[in-house]
Order: structure tokens, then C-alpha cells, then sequence
């Protein structure tokens, strides 16, 4: 049975990810088929040539797709894969990466997604692009990795 996954439930299965509040990532919108992730950038995103390290940009892409997919499988799905290729590096104040669904069946979803950083003066700089699919899982949302360990080696 699959979850019904609104904006509300969305930020708050964003907010109970250790390493999106460790980001201090933001979902700025959720619905028909389109996900916004935010992340205000701070120097610890940074890598040695001062640009934002490239596994922030990963993340941004990995999570928003996922995110989108959430928006027509429900809130049970986790990312099958995904390809991101780096435009230019990124710098800034914001991340801002904004995914659309391009195609789904009742248990996959196929993702765009484009990742901007964003100036100080408010100017949108495309610095990479994504596409991934997520799918449908047949586990519960309050289930943690830990615990699904356990009852699978039998010792829950």
C-alpha cells in the first residue's frame, strides 16, 4: 500500500533525513508531478577551488528526483538510479534544483532534473542537469534501514 504524499509530509520526510538537515536543505515546492529542493550554501559545501563540491550538487539532484517521483507513486519510493552531468561549476548564495516527471508506471518514475545556483543579485546560473528514476517500495515510511536489518537477519 502506498502512502499519499502531500507538501506537508514531504518536508517533514526531508526533515527527518539526518543528511538533508546536515545540508540544510529546504523543499520549496511539491506536487503534479514537479519537486524544488533549496539549499542555502555555506562555505562547508565548498571544495579546494572555492566552488560548491560537485556531491552537493549529487545530492540536490538524487533527493528533488525522488522527490517529484513522490508526487505520482506516494511517499514510498527511493531513487533506482540516476546520471548527472556538471555544466559549470557552481557559486553562490543558493542552490536551487527543480525536478519534473517525465514518464511513470504504476511502480517507476523517470526524472529531469536542473540544478541553478544562485547569485546574490538573484541570477539563476544553470550548472548541471540530472535524469533519474525512482520506484515504488513495499516498505513502510517510519520503517528505518536499522530496523528492516534486524527483522531480516531475524534478531528484531
Amino acid at each position: 500500500m502506498t502512502a499519499d504524499l502531500d507538501f506537508d509530509l514531504a518536508r517533514e520526510v526531508l526533515a527527518a533525513q539526518p543528511f538533508s538537515r546536515l545540508v540544510g536543505a529546504e523543499l520549496t515546492a511539491f506536487g503534479d508531478g514537479r519537486a524544488i529542493l533549496e539549499i542555502p550554501l555555506r562555505p562547508e559545501h565548498g571544495q579546494q577551488f572555492g566552488f560548491v563540491h560537485g556531491g552537493v550538487l549529487a545530492y540536490a539532484a538524487d533527493n528533488v528526483l525522488t522527490y517529484a517521483a513522490g508526487t505520482v507513486l506516494g511517499a514510498n519510493v527511493l531513487t533506482g538510479g540516476f546520471t548527472i552531468t556538471y555544466l559549470r561549476p557552481a557559486a553562490g548564495v543558493r542552490l536551487r534544483a527543480e525536478a519534473t516527471v517525465v514518464g511513470a508506471t504504476r511502480r517507476q518514475a523517470v526524472c529531469h532534473c536542473e540544478v541553478f545556483a544562485e547569485t546574490e543579485s538573484g541570477e539563476s546560473i544553470l550548472c548541471a542537469v540530472a535524469q533519474g528514476t525512482a520506484r515504488s517500495v513495499e516498505r513502510s515510511l517510519g520503517e528505518s534501514a536499522d530496523s528492516s536489518l534486524s527483522a531480516s537477519a531475524g534478531t528484531n
